[in-house]
């Protein structure tokens, strides 16, 4: 057994005897709003060095890149955080819906919710008194029986943290503290020798690397792995850009 595997394993069961909540290979910590802010990250720096990429394959002043490229910034941003403020109340508003609905099946048709708790349990391979003992006890809580048919039932998992407001402010402020980096050569464009669409390009391969590497601290994917993954990812639009703006602006002349 390789030695970094034995540690691990020595560390989940130094964890697990001490009773920690929650142990910290499972990377709990932070998962809630990760995909919010990765998500709006790499939107935020892949779009608005979409823009800047258009506008230099095009041979548009800086002028125009910075002024799109702010454009962008609020109204993608903006876009963004409302559809995930959305989407994440409407997921929540269903979930709350189908529990009301698995409580009023609770408490009216109790023998059919514990024939399909029994249909659950013996799906996992309880048997005969063990079988018997897994229903009663289940069906003993309300609240026990209900989050059981919520999880096996129907597959939802209501967050106790979600919130759409948070979800939503989370992937606004990554999206626009992300998306500024494409941005800052043309800011300050004459503290610089090198051209600003070439500053751009560093800026952004830099921040989409840092990006997709913190996902680690989550996934536990190896960072550089992670990191080039999303540079990749971000270069394809880039140059999918770059190529549509240089092409229209040799057609245009």
């Amino acid at each position: 057994m390789p030695q970094s595997l034995k540690q691990k394993i020595a560390e989940a069961r130094r964890q697990h005897l001490q009773g920690t909540a929650k142990e910290t290979y499972h990377a709990t910590i932070g998962g809630t709003y990760i995909r919010d802010v990765v998500y709006g990250a790499n939107d935020g720096i892949v779009t608005t060095f979409a823009v800047v990429a258009g506008v230099a394959g095009a041979r548009l002043s800086p002028a125009i890149v910075l002024i799109l490229g702010f454009a962008n910034l609020l109204a993608d941003g903006l876009a963004m955080a409302i559809g995930n403020y959305l989407g994440t109340k409407s997921e929540l508003e269903y979930i709350k819906r189908e529990r009301k609905m698995e409580e009023w099946e609770v408490d009216h048709l109790p023998d059919l919710e514990k024939k399909e708790v029994e249909a659950i349990m013996a799906k996992k391979g309880f048997k005969g008194q063990d079988l018997k003992k897994a229903v009663a006890i289940i069906t003993a809580d309300k609240k026990v029986w209900v989050d059981c048919m919520m999880v096996e039932e129907l597959g939802l998992i209501a967050e106790d943290d979600a919130s759409p407001v948070k979800n939503g402010l989370a992937t606004f402020i990554a999206f626009s503290v992300a998306g500024l980096f494409p941005l800052l050569p043309y800011v300050f464009a004459r503290l610089s020798p090198l051209s600003p669409f070439d500053l751009s390009i560093i800026f952004t391969a830099l921040a989409l690397f840092t990006v997709g590497s913190l996902r680690t601290l989550v996934t536990r994917r190896h960072p550089l792995r992670s990191g080039i993954e999303m540079l990749l990812v971000g270069a394809i639009a880039a140059l999918a850009a770059y190529l549509v703006g240089y092409f229209i602006d040799l057609k245009i002349s």
